[in-house]
Order: C-alpha cells, then sequence, then structure tokens
C-alpha cells in the first residue's frame, strides 16, 4: 500500500462520517413539515415492507402540515397504521381519500433535547473521523517500517492531519446549521 492509497482510504473513510451524519441530522425534527420526516415509515404492502414513500405521493401544503396520498385508497389504513407505529410522535387524521398529519409546533424544551441529539451525532462523527486519523497513521508507520523514508512519512501524517481538520471543521458546520434550524421558531 503507498502513501497516497493511505491517504484516499482515510478521506474515503472521513466522508462516509459526514455522509451518516447527514444522514441523522435529517431524521431530527425541526419544528416543520418535511416529507423525508416519513422516510424510516414502513408499510405493509401486500406481504412485504415497503418505504411509505415507494407506495404513495408525500406532499407539504404549509409549514406545519404533511398530505399523503396513496396510489391505492385501500392501502389508507396500513399506511395510518404504520405512521402511527413508527414512533415519530406524528397522529395520522384519515378522511377516506388522504391522510393528514399536523405537526405540531416544538417546546423550548424539546428544542433544546433536539439540539444535544444533534451535537451528540456531530461528536459520533468526529470519534469516526479521529479513528479514521489513528488508522491511517497507523498504516503509515508500517509503511515506514518496510522501508518508506521518514521525510515521506511525516509529510503524510501532516496530509491525513489536514484532512482530518478539515473534516471536523464540516462536521461542526453541519451541527451548527441544524442547531440554527432547530431554535429558529
Amino acid at each position: 500500500m503507498s502513501k497516497e492509497a493511505v491517504v484516499s482510504s482515510a478521506k474515503d473513510m472521513m466522508n462516509k462520517a459526514i455522509a451518516h451524519l447527514e444522514a441523522e441530522l435529517v431524521k431530527i425534527r425541526t419544528g416543520k413539515a418535511m416529507p423525508n420526516m416519513l422516510d424510516s415509515v414502513m408499510v405493509d404492502y401486500y406481504g412485504s415492507m415497503t418505504p411509505l414513500s415507494q407506495i404513495a405521493n408525500i406532499n407539504t401544503p404549509d409549514a406545519r402540515t404533511l398530505v399523503i396520498q396513496p396510489w391505492e385508497k385501500n392501502k389508507l389504513q396500513d399506511i395510518e397504521r404504520a405512521i402511527i407505529n413508527s414512533n415519530l410522535g406524528l397522529a395520522p387524521q384519515n378522511d377516506g381519500a388522504i391522510i393528514r398529519i399536523t405537526v405540531p409546533p416544538l417546546t423550548e424544551e424539546r428544542r433544546k433535547d433536539m439540539v444535544k441529539i444533534a451535537k451528540s451525532q456531530g461528536e459520533d462523527s468526529k470519534i469516526s473521523i479521529r479513528n479514521a486519523r489513528r488508522d491511517s497513521i497507523e498504516q503509515i508507520k508500517k509503511l515506514q517500517k518496510d522501508g518508506l523514508s521518514e521525510d515521506i512519512a511525516k509529510d503524510a501524517e501532516n496530509t491525513i492531519q489536514q484532512i482530518t481538520n478539515d473534516f471536523i471543521a464540516k462536521v461542526d458546520e453541519h451541527v451548527n446549521k441544524k442547531e440554527k434550524e432547530i431554535m429558529t421558531v
């Protein structure tokens, strides 16, 4: 394995940590109705568990309402049951043609809890990034034992540290953006 391969591997692992953070932050409610709030809802669709977005159209007519219009009307009860069982804290209202969900506004205390969750997700991502740095530096040290010059090894370690710093800054950026989004009433 070459120095470049180690650096590339570290970048890949750090990119995965950022992608995971982004996916986790999307799941955190901000008090606004967003179709992706229902991404985790799975509906029993003729015997197989199917994501809600694949069997219904999900719209947001205003900032506090989600409207779910199934492609097959006979699936309304299944969709309603799946939303209730999803533990998202949402109360669907079935009118026979569509399902409406009113997203309740978040209390100040709940907003602060959501910010704590976002920060915790950010810390987890930073840990993953630091683990990638540690693993990469260990690989560089092994390469150095196998004949890589000390100057090239030091240069690679500095490069990996700089990449780590950049990725940790990205994590902070994502978490701060989410915190603003959550705290905005």
